[in-house]
């Protein structure tokens, strides 16, 4: 199917994997369309390579395709052009995981700009939420595993010549895939205590 979000979906993987990121199995990929709404989004997650299915930091990556870019799309399509590009909403939330303790926000957020420019060509600015804190008590109660989540989001605006040529997509994600990748490396070596990723594995199986 010659669609914009396919392409889009398409050229994502490709500049993931050529950063040596690996998919998570475990994070089942999801496409969604809103059948009363006309909003269809994809979501994926990816990790550092050897760190298995519940590695300590990973990157949930979102793309949303607005009914109104849908609009926007198939008028230039069908040859009709249009006033304003389609757009395609990006998510990207940065999650630490595994964690013995509730972190202190602080330690991560000095890794992590306000706003960052991680995309090529048609992208803004991807701002910074506010960090997010969790606690899971597991059996024993007493035992907890803790994360920390940091989401960015923006929009690529899909002019002409990115529309035309699936080389230029990736180049729009490339720049984000390596961002991704070394940033995670940075959040692995904060000096955090993680739960034993066999104790991980086995509470995730239940």
């Amino acid at each position: 199917m010659d669609h914009a979000l396919l392409e889009a979906i398409a050229a994502l993987r490709h500049c993931f994997d050529d950063a040596l990121l690996e998919r998570q199995a475990a994070v089942d990929e999801r496409f969604q369309v809103d059948i009363l709404g006309g909003d269809m989004s994809f979501e994926t997650s990816y990790s550092l390579p050897g760190e298995g299915p519940a590695p300590r930091v990973r990157a949930d990556i979102g793309l949303e395709w607005p009914t109104w870019s849908q609009a926007a799309y198939r008028s230039w399509a069908i040859g009709e052009g249009f006033d304003e590009p389609p757009e395609l909403i990006v998510e990207v939330t940065l999650r630490l995981q595994r964690l013995v303790a509730p972190p202190d926000p602080r330690i991560a957020m000095g890794l992590l700009p306000e706003e960052i420019h991680a995309l090529g060509l048609g992208c803004d600015t991807l701002e910074r939420a506010e960090p997010t804190v969790e606690q899971i008590f597991n059996t024993p109660p007493d035992v907890a595993e803790c994360s920390l989540e940091v989401t960015y989001d923006g929009t690529l605006r899909l002019d002409e010549p990115v529309l035309e040529s699936p080389d230029a997509m990736r180049a729009c994600f490339a720049p984000l895939a390596r961002w991704v990748a070394s940033t995670l490396v940075r959040l692995g070596d904060l000096p955090l205590e993680f739960l034993p990723e066999e104790e991980s594995e086995a509470e995730a199986s239940d």
